[in-house]
This record gives C-alpha cells, structure tokens and sequence, in this order.
C-alpha cells in the first residue's frame, strides 16, 4: 500500500509541475551560439529592451518533427521575465515569417518565464517540423530589460526590434534592425534516432569575422552543408560555439575557453563530437604591446597545451570524441604582428595537438591553409587580413575536413 501512495504522491507532483511524457524525449542541438556580456558599443539600450518585441533568425543545421528553445540569462544579474515566445520559419532573412507556421512557445505550460540570473532555460517541446539548413525566427517580448545583458554580438545576421507585444505577427513593420543575438542560447531538436552533434569551439575564426551578412559562410556553415548533402553524415548537427577574440587562458570578449567550457560544451544536447580550434589569440596578444622573453612564450605554450589537457579529459569523461584542429599561420596579421618566436611558439603548439593521443583525431588547418612559399602565413587565395581566412578561405577549411572522423 505505502509503495502505491508513493507513486501516486509522484504522479501528482509531476502533474502540478507541468511534466508530461516529453520528459522522456531525447533532444539534440541544432543551433547553439556562445553567450558572452556584450561589449560596450553591442550592448543595447535599456530603453530599447523595455517593452519591446525581439524577432531573431537563427539558421538550424538539423531537422526535426520537435523542437525547443533554450533562453539565458547566463550573465544577468536579476532573474529576468521574458514572455510571449513565438517560433516560425523565417521568410527570406528579413523581419517577415511564413504564414501558417507560427508556434506559441510555453515553459511547463505558461507563456510567461521568469529566468534565475546566471541560468538557462528550456521550453517545453514545439510541436513544428523544421527541415534542416532551414532560418528559424525565433520571437520574444522583454517587459523589462535584464540587469546585465546576456547576448552574442556577432551573428553576423539582423535580427528586429519593436515597441509592444508582436510576437506572432506575420511582419514587423518599422522595426529597428540590430546584428546581435541577446538572450537566445540554442534550438534543440527532437531525435528519432542516432542524431548527434559536433560543436566547433574556438574563436573569430570559427565564429565567421568577415563574412557576408546572413549569407551564412562560416566554415563551420560550409561543413554544415557537406554533412547534409552526405547520405552518412545527414544525422549530424553544428554547433558553433565561436567567440571573436576568444582566449583559452584569459577571458577577454567573453569568458576564457576553458571557462566557458562546460556550459558551451558539456551542457549542449547530444553531443558525440568536440572540435577545438583555439589558441591563437593568447599567441598574438603576448607580444601585440610589446616582446615577450623565452620564459614567457614558453610558459603560454605550456598554459595552451595544459588547457588543452583539461578540456580533452573532460569531455572524453562524458563519452565525447575530442579532435583537435591545429592554429592557422598568422605571420601576415597587422594586428598581431607576430615574429619568429610566436610563430615558433605556434608550431610549437601545433605540434602537441599533432601528437597521437594527446587528440582523438586531428583536423590539419595548418597544413590545409598555409602559403606553400612562405608556411608562416596564409595562402593568398584564401586569405582575408592575415589572420582571418577570406570566404573561399573559410569553404577551404570545411572541405578540409575529413567527414570520416564523424561517421
């Protein structure tokens, strides 16, 4: 008797919770994005996240029956209400979604969510079939701003701002445009079956600085796109888990890698593959003031490759397959302006990663993206600034990608 009011005592606080058999649901990611407090001059107003409506498109590389919306508020610092979420598919990048598509979002049952601060927060499941590589819109009302902002400033596509509650309207007519994402930190999808995810850990290269505005050229978008048109990849997602100017040992525009690492790795739905591709932001900003001694580039070679250690363990803890990409040459940075002790230091570190079991696998961008006739830089026709590849430069990197590391 007392083992039957126990699971009655059960059923009925799930049922006051709001659970339903969704519990039992297995997700995965589909678009992710890292969250970082916006820099000064991406941080928006407090007057226009007051009241205001915020349409946001986000390009999801794998479909599903079901989805899921994740909200953060990772970096506030008061729990924040958002209400009135509305997903649809998005009608041709604009502020405009398709007709017919649009789906209330509810968080265990009610259209209103207050977030804890420094929390994420799931939805409960849409029911909205989304194919893959297909721009999702992605609404919600802020009644009033977050204490801190929590956002991704470069999305590298607009996203739509109005005064009042318009979250399922078709248009938004006279809506402000911005190029960050705030407050939006995955869309997951359903899994029917061996879906998994990879997530792309690195820094501007990976987070897409120079490409075209909602043409969705990262390589990370490129690889994407290969895995979708392989009939034994099409169960894979990309997760682009990029921060320009990112650093595995000092936060910097946004946490360090290393920080942020169980949040933006750990904490994303089914992931089976990690690819880290960090490092050479700590390289360049050791000597952009000015020369570093011996004992320094050595000590941040050993500070890399330990991170490195760290994060490899972690995640083959969790049973993720760990591959390491080594770091593009950059001796053709203005920015940097590196010389031969950085570029030894590089290679330095590039051959650790290069180093059976340090790595599941290696990714060789190095090798993929170097000028022939001078190896310390980037190949002319792939190159952006010196230090960033050009669009042909990023589809290089994703075509370099051995697409038998993930079957």
């Amino acid at each position: 008797m007392r083992w039957w009011l126990s699971r009655l005592t059960a059923v009925l606080l799930a049922a006051s919770l709001g659970a339903t058999p969704a519990a039992a649901q297995r997700w995965v990611g589909s678009w992710a994005t890292s969250q970082q407090i916006p820099e000064p001059h991406n941080m928006l107003p407090d007057d226009q996240l007051r009241d205001m409506t915020l349409r946001q498109v986000v390009r999801l590389t794998l479909g599903g029956e079901s989805i899921r919306v994740r909200l953060s508020n990772a970096f506030g610092t008061e729990p924040l209400a958002v209400d009135n979420v509305h997903v649809a598919l998005s009608d041709g990048g604009g502020a405009r979604i398709v007709a017919g598509t649009g789906r209330a979002v509810t968080f265990a049952g009610h259209r209103t969510v207050v977030i804890p601060a420094g929390a994420d927060y799931l939805s409960d499941p849409v029911d909205l079939a989304v194919p893959a590589l297909t721009s999702l819109a992605v609404t919600m009302h802020l009644p009033e701003p977050p204490a801190r902002q929590t956002g991704h400033p470069g999305s590298r596509i607009d996203s739509w701002l109005l005064r009042g509650v318009h979250s399922d309207a078709v248009d938004l007519p006279g809506a402000a445009k911005i190029d960050h994402w705030y407050q939006l930190g995955g869309i997951d999808v359903e899994a029917r079956g061996r879906e998994a995810a990879i997530v792309l850990f690195g820094d501007s290269i990976t987070d897409g600085y120079g490409v075209t505005g909602g043409a969705n050229n990262r390589w990370p978008d490129f690889l994407a796109q290969r895995l979708q048109a392989a009939p034994q990849t099409r169960h894979l997602s990309v997760l682009n888990h990029g921060i320009s100017g990112n650093r595995m040992l000092r936060d910097g525009l946004g946490p360090s890698a290393l920080a942020r690492f169980d949040r933006d790795v750990l904490s994303q739905a089914g992931v089976r593959y990690l690819v880290i591709l960090e490092g050479v932001n700590d390289l360049g900003v050791l000597t952009r003031g000015a020369p570093a001694t011996p004992e320094q580039h050595e000590a941040l070679v050993r500070g890399v490759v330990g991170a490195y250690a760290q994060m490899v363990r972690r995640a083959r803890e969790r049973g993720i397959r760990v591959i390491g990409a080594t770091i593009l040459p950059f001796a053709g940075s203005d920015y940097y302006h590196p010389g031969p002790p950085t570029e030894a230091s590089r290679q330095a570190i590039n051959a650790w990663i290069r180093t059976p079991g340090n790595f599941d696998a290696v990714i060789d961008f190095d090798a993929a993206m170097r000028d022939p006739d001078r190896p310390d830089r980037i190949r002319p026709d792939y190159d952006l600034d010196g230090l960033h590849p050009s669009i042909a430069g990023y589809r290089a990197m994703a075509d370099a990608v051995p697409l038998e590391l993930f079957r």
